[in-house]
C-alpha cells in the first residue's frame, strides 16, 4: 500500500516563547575581526570556485589508458594546490585575527628572588622561589647579547618574529618525532617563556607563531631581547642571564667576556646537556658548542678575528653554583633586614614577594662569624658541664656601631626550629646592666630632695649616696611603701654593704642601693625617658616603680647594645638599622635612614663612659693593655633569671645575655643556677671578649 503525503502526521504547532525576544548583543572584537578577515577572503574563494569545478576530476579519465586513466592532470594538480593555499591562508588569517596577547605574564616571568649582601658588598643570602634578577638591556654588554643572538637567532633584528623554515621544521619534528626543540626565533621563545605553557603540541606551536608576529609589531626588538634574556632558563636553578653569570662564574653579567658569554649562550640549547660539571659528555658538548658560537660571532661580524684568537681555552665555569641560600644564622639576619627594608622603604608584602630587590645590609661578616663562634663554644661547654641546664639555655647577642649600624647578631641555634630571634627578644630583665641609664638621668636632670618644690639640685660623679644593703628608699614625702604596706628597700647583688659611696664608684662597682634611691630622687619618669632617649623601647620598660631603677625592664640585646653606644657616641643616639641601601633591578629604592639625635648632654655621656671604663678595669684587671678604651659592665637580675655583659670598644657596642627557658612548657624565665658561670657574668663576658677582641 502506497504511503500518501496526507498520511504523514503533521507536527504539533510550537507555542511562541513568551516575553520579549533577546536582542542580539554587539559583536565582540574577536568576532568582528574574524568577520572582516572572512569577508576579505570570500572573493578569492568565490573567484576560484569556477576553476575548481572545471578542474574537478573525472575518473577514469577519457582518452587515457592504463594507470594514466587514474592520475590527475596538471590542471587538477594546480587546482588542488590553489584550493589548499586558499584554505591555508583563510585558516592562518582567522588564527592571526583570533589570537590575542594576554595582559598578564606567567608567574615565573615576573617573580624574582631577593638577594641580600654583606656590608662589604659580597652576597650573603637569597630568598624566593625563583632565582632571577631582571637586568636592563643597557647593562648587558653588547658582545654578551650577540653571543646569544649568534647561537639562537642571528637574523633577530630583521625577521618578522617568526621563521617559516624553522616553524616547518619544528612542526615536522612535533608530528613526526615528538621533538619540539629548535625552529623558534627569539621572539617565539620569549612568547613561550612569558605567555604560554611548555606543552608540546601543534596547536601551541601555531599559537606561539601568531603571538610572536603580533608581539613583533607591538614591542621593539630591544624590548623583546631584554625580556628574553631575563626570562630564559640557564640551569642550576637560575632564570635570566644575570643569575646565570653569578651561578656559573660568580660575577655580574656586566663583567662577562665574550668567551664566557658564548658558554652561557650554549646553555639555552638545554642546560642539562651543556653544563660541563654534570658529566664528561656534557663537557665535550659544551666545548663544541662554545667553539661554534665564537666562530659564528666572527662570521656575522660581531667579533673580530683578533679577539677570537684570544679565546682558545674553554672558560671553565665554577664546579658548584654560588647560590646563597639562607642558613641557620643568616636566617636571623635576613629576617631583621627584611623587616627593616619593608618598613623603611614602604614596600608592601605583595611587592616584596614578587622579588627583584637587592638588599645591602649593615652586617659585618667577620664580626658575625666571631660572635657566632663565641656563642657556639659557650653552648658546647654548657652541654659538657650540665646537659640538663644546657637543654633550656638561651643566648642572645648583638653588636651595634655608634652610628646605628647593626653589625652582627646571634639569634639562636636554628631559626627554623626556634622561630624567634634571641637578639631581638624582650624576654628577660636587664638587671644591674640598667644602672648606667639611672646614672645618666640623675646627671642630666638633677634631683629633687625637698617636699613641695619642683626645684632640682645638680648631682655629679662625686655625689655621695648610701650603699648599704637593705636600706629603705625614700621620697621627699617620706618612706616609699609598696601595695602590701611594706617599706621598699634596696638590695645589692652580693648582699654587701658599702656605706656612703660616690655615684661614680657605685656604678663602677655595680652597687644597686644608691641607684634605687637616685631613681626616686631624679623621678622615675625621667629615668624612663632617659633610657628611651638612649635607645630602649618604651614597650620594654615595665611598671614605673622603684624596681625600674634596678633593671625590671626587659630590653633586647640589640637595644642594649644600641643604648650603650649612645654613651660612646658622646650622647647622640641613632636608631639601630640593618639595611643601608636597596635597589630593584639596578635602580635605587628610596630608603629612610635614621638620623642621629641628642639623647643626653656630651658631658653626661662622658661621665657615664668614664664610670663604665673604671668598671671594666675593676672587674677585669688582667685584660689587654687596650682595655683603657673599653667601657663595659656586667649585670644580673635580682631573681637570678638573666646575666648580661654589655660594653663598647672603638665605637662598637656588644650586648650578650644568657638565660634559661623551657619553651615546651612556658615562656617564663627559669633561675640560671650557675649556667652563666661564676661570677655570674663570666660566661656572657667570655662571649663578649671573644667577639670583640680580635676585631676591634
Amino acid at each position: 500500500m502506497a504511503l500518501r503525503v496526507s498520511d504523514v502526521p503533521k507536527p504539533e504547532p510550537v507555542e511562541p516563547r513568551s516575553g520579549p525576544r533577546r536582542k542580539p548583543g554587539p559583536p565582540t572584537a574577536r568576532a568582528a575581526v574574524t568577520a572582516a578577515v572572512s569577508a576579505r577572503l570570500a572573493p578569492v574563494i568565490e573567484g576560484a570556485a569556477p576553476y575548481v569545478r572545471r578542474l574537478r576530476p573525472k575518473y577514469p579519465r577519457p582518452g587515457r589508458t592504463g594507470w594514466r586513466r587514474w592520475m590527475p592532470s596538471w590542471r587538477q594538480w594546480l587546482g588542488a594546490v590553489l584550493t589548499l593555499f586558499a584554505a591555508t591562508a583563510s585558516l592562518l588569517g582567522v588564527a592571526y585575527a583570533t589570537t590575542e596577547i594576554p595582559d598578564n605574564l606567567n608567574t615565573y616571568a615576573t617573580q624574582q628572588d631577593n638577594v641580600y649582601f654583606w656590608e662589604d658588598g659580597t652576597p650573603m643570602a637569597r630568598t624566593g622561589w625563583v632565582r632571577r634578577q631582571e637586568m636592563p638591556l643597557k647593562d648587558i654588554p653588547e658582545q654578551v647579547r650577540w653571543a646569544v643572538l649568534a647561537a639562537e637567532n642571528e637574523s633577530f633584528y630583521s625577521d618578522p618574529g617568526i621563521s617559516a623554515s624553522g616553524i616547518t621544521r619544528a612542526l615536522w619534528r612535533t608530528v613526526g618525532e615528538g621533538d619540539t626543540q629548535g625552529g623558534s626565533t627569539i621572539t617565539q621563545q620569549y612568547v613561550k617563556n612569558v605567555y604560554l605553557s611548555q606543552d608540546r603540541s601543534v596547536s601551541r606551536k601555531l599559537t606561539e607563531a601568531m603571538m610572536a608576529i603580533k608581539l613583533d609589531q607591538k614591542m621593539s626588538k630591544d624590548q623583546i631581547l631584554e625580556g628574553y634574556l631575563n626570562t630564559s632558563w640557564f640551569g642550576r636553578g637560575t632564570y635570566g642571564i644575570q643569575r646565570a653569570a653569578q651561578a656559573y662564574y660568580g660575577k655580574e653579567v656586566s663583567e662577562l667576556n665574550p668567551s664566557e658569554a658564548a658558554f652561557l649562550a650554549s646553555l639555552l640549547k638545554g642546560a642539562g646537556l651543556f653544563d660541563p660539571s654534570l658529566s664528561a659528555n656534557n663537557h665535550a658538548r659544551a666545548v663544541e658548542r662554545w667553539t661554534w658560537i665564537l666562530d659564528r660571532m666572527v662570521k656575522i661580524g660581531k667579533l673580530s678575528a683578533e679577539q677570537r684568537a684570544k679565546y682558545t681555552e674553554f672558560p671553565e665555569p665554577l664546579k658548584q653554583s654560588r647560590v646563597y641560600d639562607t642558613g641557620h644564622q643568616s636566617d636571623y639576619l635576613v629576617e631583621l633586614a627584611t623587616q627593616y627594608a619593608k618598613k623603611s622603604a614602604h614596600i608592601s608584602d605583595q611587592e616584596f614577594d614578587l622579588g627583584g630587590y637587592q638588599i645591602y645590609t649593615t652586617f659585618d661578616r667577620k664580626r658575625e662569624n666571631a660572635l657566632t663562634a663565641a656563642v657556639t663554644r659557650a653552648r658546647k661547654d654548657a652541654r659538657k658541664d650540665d646537659p640538663d641546664k644546657a637543654r633550656t639555655a638561651h643566648y642572645g647577642a648583638a653588636s651595634v656601631a655608634d652610628d646605628g649600624r647593626i653589625l652582627a647578631v646571634y639569634g639562636g641555634p636554628d631559626h627554623r626550629k626556634q622561630g624567634f630571634n634571641e637578639s631581638n627578644a624582650t624576654t628577660v630583665p636587664a638587671g644591674s646592666a640598667f644602672l648606667p641609664f639611672v646614672y645618666a638621668a640623675g646627671l642630666e636632670h638633677g634631683v629633687r630632695k625637698e617636699r613641695g618644690t619642683t626645684a632640682t639640685t645638680p648631682v655629679g660623679p662625686d655625689s655621695v649616696y648610701n650603699g648599704d644593703d637593705d636600706v629603705p628608699v625614700t621620697t621627699p614625702e617620706g618612706p616609699y611603701w609598696d601595695r602590701s604596706g611594706k617599706k621598699v628597700t634596696a638590695h645589692n647583688d652580693d648582699g654587701k654593704s658599702w656605706g656612703q659611696i660616690p655615684l661614680h664608684k657605685a656604678l663602677a662597682s655595680s652597687v644597686n642601693a644608691p641607684f634605687m634611691q637616685l631613681g626616686l630622687d631624679t623621678g622615675l619618669d625621667k629615668v624612663r625617658l632617659t633610657a628611651q632617649a638612649a635607645g630602649l623601647l618604651s614597650s620594654s620598660m615595665g611598671p614605673q616603680v622603684p624596681e625600674l631603677s634596678l633593671g625590671s625592664s626587659t630590653p633586647s640585646a640589640i637595644r642594649m647594645a644600641s643604648a650603650y653606644a649612645t654613651f660612646s657616641a658622646q650622647g647622640t643616639h641613632t636608631e639601630p638599622y640593618s639595611v643601608r641601601r636597596i635597589t630593584r633591578n639596578g635602580s635605587g629604592v628610596a630608603l629612610s635612614t635614621p638620623k642621629p639625635r641628642r639623647a643626653v648632654r656630651t658631658e653626661v655621656a662622658d661621665q657615664v663612659t668614664d664610670a663604665l671604663t673604671e668598671s671594666f678595669r675593676t672587674q677585669h684587671p688582667g685584660a689587654a693593655p687596650d682595655s683603657a678604651k673599653v667601657a663595659a659592665k656586667g649585670g644580673t637580675s635580682q631573681k637570678d633569671t638573666a646575666a648580661w655583659y654589655v660594653g663598647t670598644h672603638r665605637s662598637v657596642s656588644t650586648a650578650v645575655v644568657t638565660y634559661r627557658m623551657d619553651l615546651s612548657k612556658s615562656l617564663e624565665p627559669l633561675p640560671l643556677k650557675g649556667l652563666a658561670g661564676s661570677p655570674a657574668t663570666s660566661v656572657p663576658y667570655g662571649i663578649w671578649s671573644k667577639a670583640m677582641s680580635p676585631l676591634s
